[in-house]
């Protein structure tokens, strides 16, 4: 039983981005000594693009939606090719500043996003700022770690995974329902 129990644990997949080499390598150390598996990016622009989304695929998604009269079944499928496209990322944990793209402003894209909205997003800066951790935490970030990341901190991702994938139940059970109710029509 032990092993289906280590084996489930490895089923989680983080997506880890942060533009310093050290802190990534330390990030990812970390959360693979903890049984997840672990994607690395250095940008927020890259993450967005593992993910299978681009810059603007947010707000181009809103706009879809609007226009088109069969929304749901619609954005069943384009939710799907996204979660393909993630390869079934469970919680992204992000560096704050960043070049280009702040880890803010990525919380806020997937966040935005009809696909990604559920995924955990967790902050980590080495700046101790309370206006920018709770501005983080206000617009959806379930933890803001303040740098260097350490184990005890890793292991407060767990309950925001296990939210995450019950949701992701709830959301299948609820895709499944939405194709059986519009393909009987």
């Amino acid at each position: 039983m032990g092993m289906a129990i280590d084996r489930d644990d490895t089923q989680f997949h983080v997506l880890a981005v942060d533009d310093s080499l050290i802190d990534r390598k330390l990030i990812e150390r970390l959360l693979k000594t903890s049984s997840f598996q672990v994607t690395a990016v250095d940008s927020g622009s890259k993450a967005l693009e593992f993910l299978g989304l681009n810059n603007n695929d947010a707000d181009d998604d809103e706009e879809y939606e609007q226009r088109d009269s069969n929304t749901e079944s619609v954005s069943s499928d384009e939710d799907q090719d996204h979660q393909d496209l993630g390869l079934g990322v469970n919680l992204i944990i992000t560096d704050y500043c960043m070049p280009g793209m702040t880890g803010y402003d990525l919380l806020k894209k997937i966040k935005k996003s009809s696909s990604f909205k559920d995924i955990p997003v967790v902050i980590m800066s080495s700046e101790n700022i309370p206006s920018r951790i709770n501005r983080c935490l206000e617009d959806g970030a379930e933890e803001f770690f303040l740098k260097p990341v350490q184990l005890s901190d890793v292991n407060k991702l767990r309950p925001h995974l296990m939210k995450g994938r019950s949701k992701d139940i709830d959301s299948s059970h609820k895709t499944t329902s939405t194709r059986l109710i519009t393909s009987g029509n």
